[in-house]
């Protein structure tokens, strides 16, 4: 998209500091930050707060309470006593393994338009973006630059929503203007969409207990764990409502060692989701209810099957709410202003970590640059496949309706006003 630029010297910046952004881009994608690789995730976080450190921020490493995962990165930058505080949100890892990038020839490179590679746009290509931000409002605007107290929180373990982030970005950010999520950018029919709403997720482990029994010489004493958990499996899949936005997937299943033995264990996960709250903590009551369901008995004296079900963890759903079309307003009044036309509301199935802040301050998403196949990392000769990318001729608009709206954010003191 073309922006018409009511300050022609802020675009031309940009675009001649484009090949410098991008080599950012480029130096955080050839680093491998996949959840689980802590090492890699530390090594984005340093790389991070190097890059940033000559725009003036301080970086300051918070560990993970689960070994498994590397350190949250926490760069602040003080404004002037008294004035907004206003949060930058991304995250250092992604999905990808080492080996898989390797097995799929998944690397940085540019192809026309696409800058494919690992975290292209979700959400390295974010980090950048939220760069590029400063670096125009540092040269162009430095009365709001040096005015407002900036904090980039950077979550180490995103993809996996580790719930000690929502912790520390709500403690860092308490009080502030507002929470802006720099996750990729979509545009439909001209439009930018920004995020306004998020589904909540549940996670479930199911377990259920039979009797065992020899499949042969005596079927009719064993309580089959696995045809338990197949009926259980059928009253999850009932639970879906499509016209509430509530759905539920049986992810994986497990059960049994040897055909000749009646199963006395099965197990499966589960992940549900939905927009609304009601929905949300229906969905709950129905899982959970599920622990007084048998259907399943052995044949000769009635033994019942026993099913548990453990919810592991709860993610609420980011509803619509007044707070985030007020930031939603702001960025419009900007695009109309940069000759981009209307933004529209977006709603998305995926979390991030958007979740964790609406409820305490303003917050918006879809920040980041445009791109595609998020997660993504295959490619097949006749096109079928293609890998994780980011549109390079997105950064520079989106930056600048980014600067544009920060600006009339921080000049109106907030939002309401900032839109009109």
């Amino acid at each position: 998209m073309n922006a018409t630029d009511p300050h022609p010297s802020l675009h031309d910046f940009l675009q001649h500091h484009l090949t410098f952004y991008l080599d950012l881009l480029h130096q955080m994608v050839a680093l491998n930050s996949f959840t689980l690789n802590a090492r890699g995730v530390n090594a984005v976080g340093k790389l991070t707060a190097e890059l940033f450190a000559p725009l003036g921020f301080a970086a300051d490493f918070v560990p993970s309470p689960d070994f498994r995962y590397g350190r949250h990165l926490v760069l602040s930058r003080d404004g002037q006593p008294g004035g907004p505080t206003i949060g930058l949100i991304s995250h250092l890892d992604t999905v990808f393994p080492s080996a898989e990038e390797q097995s799929n020839d998944f690397t940085f490179r540019i192809v026309g338009d696409r800058i494919y590679g690992p975290g292209s746009v979700d959400i390295k290509g974010g980090t950048v973006m939220i760069y590029m931000v400063l670096d125009g409002l540092r040269h162009f605007y430095p009365a709001v630059f040096e005015g407002v107290t900036w904090h980039i929180l950077l979550n180490a373990a995103e993809e996996i929503l580790a719930p000690d982030f929502g912790a520390l970005a709500r403690e860092r950010l308490d009080g502030a203007l507002a929470a802006l999520v720099f996750e990729g950018g979509d545009v439909e029919n001209g439009q930018y969409q920004l995020v306004t709403a998020r589904k909540g997720m549940a996670r479930y482990h199911i377990t259920v207990e039979g009797r065992g029994s020899h499949a042969g010489a005596a079927h009719d004493k064993g309580a089959n764990a696995i045809v338990q958990l197949a009926d259980v499996i059928r009253q999850i899949a009932g639970f879906t409502d499509y016209s509430r936005g509530l759905t539920f997937n049986v992810g994986t299943v497990l059960g049994g060692t040897v055909m000749n033995r009646v199963p006395h264990q099965a197990a499966a996960s589960v992940e549900m989701r939905a927009f609304d709250t009601v929905a949300f903590e229906d969905g709950v009551a129905q899982m959970l209810a599920l622990n007084e369901f048998c259907s399943v008995r052995s044949a000769d004296d009635g033994y019942p099957c026993r099913v548990d079900v453990q919810l592991e963890g709860r993610w609420q759903p980011w509803p619509p709410n007044e707070a985030t079309f007020d930031l939603l307003a702001v960025w419009n009044a900007a695009a109309a202003e940069l000759g981009l036309g209307a933004v529209a509301r977006q709603a998305r199935g995926g979390l991030s970590d958007g979740n964790w802040l609406w409820d305490l301050l303003p917050t918006i998403d879809g920040l980041g640059p445009e791109g595609g196949n998020a997660h993504s990392s295959e490619r097949s000769a006749d096109g079928s496949k293609d890998q994780e990318y980011a549109l390079a001729s997105s950064f520079v608009p989106k930056a600048l309706l980014n600067i544009d709206a920060i600006v009339r954010l921080v000049a109106a003191g907030g939002v309401g006003a900032a839109g009109a």
